[in-house]
């Protein structure tokens, strides 16, 4: 009788992995992540400010950091992340208001737009309904 062989499984994405990170001596510095783009910050470890696309970024050759920073990386394989948008929030009248960003959880404040401030945590910040802004604060934020 011929034996009956089993096709493999589809392969599934791959649990994330951590990687750490080292800016020395403040210079530049590339940590190989493989193919995958989607990269995380779990925690900084240095007393230098990790900030994305400041400090750390990913670039074709992989996760960078610089100036000092050092921290640990969720790296995960699998589909990329959606792209980045740029979003126009604005607090009407004063009131909180909030900004559709989709599955993205990163944020980050481009342009202020508003003669009101608009300090993160403050006068804006994410929630699980999304991007919000209040007490007048208006800008342009590119969401991740």
């Amino acid at each position: 009788m011929p034996r009956r062989v089993h096709p493999r499984p589809p392969r599934t994405t791959s649990s994330p992995i951590t990687v750490t990170c080292s800016s020395n001596d403040g210079r530049r510095n590339w940590c190989d992540i493989g193919p995958s783009r989607d990269v995380r910050m779990a925690r900084q470890i240095s007393g230098s400010p990790c900030i994305q696309d400041e400090t750390w970024g990913v670039d074709p050759r992989g996760l960078w950091v610089d100036r000092g920073c050092r921290a640990d990386f969720i790296v995960r394989s699998g589909p990329p992340p959606p792209p980045p948008i740029t979003v126009t929030c604005s607090s009407n009248n004063g009131d909180r208001n909030w900004c559709d960003i989709g599955p993205r959880t990163e944020v980050r404040l481009i342009r202020q737009i508003s003669g009101s401030p608009c300090v993160r945590g403050q006068t804006w910040n994410i929630d699980n309904r999304g991007l919000w802004v209040d007490q007048g604060c208006r800008a342009d934020f590119e969401a991740r």
